[in-house]
């Protein structure tokens, strides 16, 4: 073995402010990562193993060793035993797989003597995205490696690794994650709107288009620290995303509630359908989070970017 892995390494969950997926179709998203993710622990070896809870099903199991394997591969399959820690939400429409992916590539850079940076973890993370995913879009994994906000975006029709800018903020940018209804399978819901698309081509690409702009514009808001022009922009991207069919009476509730809450802008994350996560932009996020954790709630709070109390 090059080297003796550090006790863990981290891959950081993520969520979409602007552009979930228009960014499929070559236009630019807004995405950042949480403070929550995944964390993997690694422990010399005699080879290169992936260890699982017995609690996942043995399709679950295959797919996520097949996925470790295929990265291993890559950097000479180090000796190290691989387990993980989810600290986030899973299948929420939170980049959980991403997190995962990013986690095991640090790991397993580490245990080869490599510097995990992070185009480096992006690059085996990819790898891995693809057996999860097939063709991904590759903002989840990206803003997982980098652990900064970005303004990501991918070459249509392209099945590589897409670009993303570092979007700076003056300002600290703070959300509340809450969870709403029960989850759709991501497929479904991408399947259902490929299906739309393909039949009315014009239609959704203008639909597409102005989210891309959306996602532009949020992040010029963000770099000027006006944060209630983000917020609004994230309000008119969810009434697209509602448009495009991708939201529910569960979503759209719990976007009131954030916003009653006094979120600055409030919308669905992730690929939506019945159920998911939901985004709100908050000045103080605290109160929101301690009265829906008393209604029962599943959330969090989360720093995207910007300075943090010292």
């Amino acid at each position: 073995m090059a080297t003796s892995p550090p006790l863990s390494t981290f891959g950081a969950g993520k969520v979409i402010l602007l552009g979930e997926h228009s960014v499929v179709y070559g236009h630019p998203a807004l995405a950042g990562p949480l403070s929550q993710g995944v964390k993997a622990r690694g422990v010399p070896a005699r080879k290169c193993q992936l260890t699982l809870p017995a609690t996942m099903s043995r399709a679950q199991r295959a797919q996520l060793t097949g996925a470790f394997l295929r990265a291993a591969k890559l950097v000479g399959e180090p000796p190290v035993k691989v387990s993980l820690d989810p600290e986030l939400p899973l299948s929420a429409g939170l980049g959980s797989s991403a997190a995962v992916s990013v986690a095991c590539a640090r790991m397993l850079l580490c245990a080869a003597g490599r510097e995990p940076t992070p185009k480096e973890a992006g690059r085996l993370a990819w790898e891995m995205e693809q057996e999860f995913h097939g063709t991904p879009s590759g903002v989840d994994h990206t803003t997982s490696a980098h652990e900064q906000l970005l303004l990501y975006r991918r070459a249509p029709g392209s099945s590589d690794v897409g670009r993303g800018k570092v979007v700076d903020s003056p300002r600290p940018l703070r959300v509340v994650v809450a969870l709403a209804g029960e989850r759709s399978p991501t497929k479904k819901t991408v399947g259902a709107l490929r299906e739309r698309q393909a039949r009315w081509p014009e239609r959704y690409q203008r639909l597409f288009a102005q989210m891309g702009k959306l996602a532009s514009e949020g992040a010029r808001a963000v770099e000027a620290g006006d944060l209630e022009g983000l917020g609004d922009a994230m309000n008119v991207n969810q009434g697209l995303l509602a448009a495009l069919g991708l939201s529910s009476p569960a979503l759209e509730e719990m976007v009131y509630r954030l916003r009653g809450l006094g979120a600055l802008g409030a919308k669905l994350t992730g690929a939506g359908g019945d159920g998911g996560a939901v985004v709100g932009l908050f000045l103080e996020p605290e109160p929101a989070v301690d009265q829906l954790t008393r209604l029962g709630v599943r959330c969090f709070s989360s720093q995207l970017a910007g300075p943090r109390a010292t």
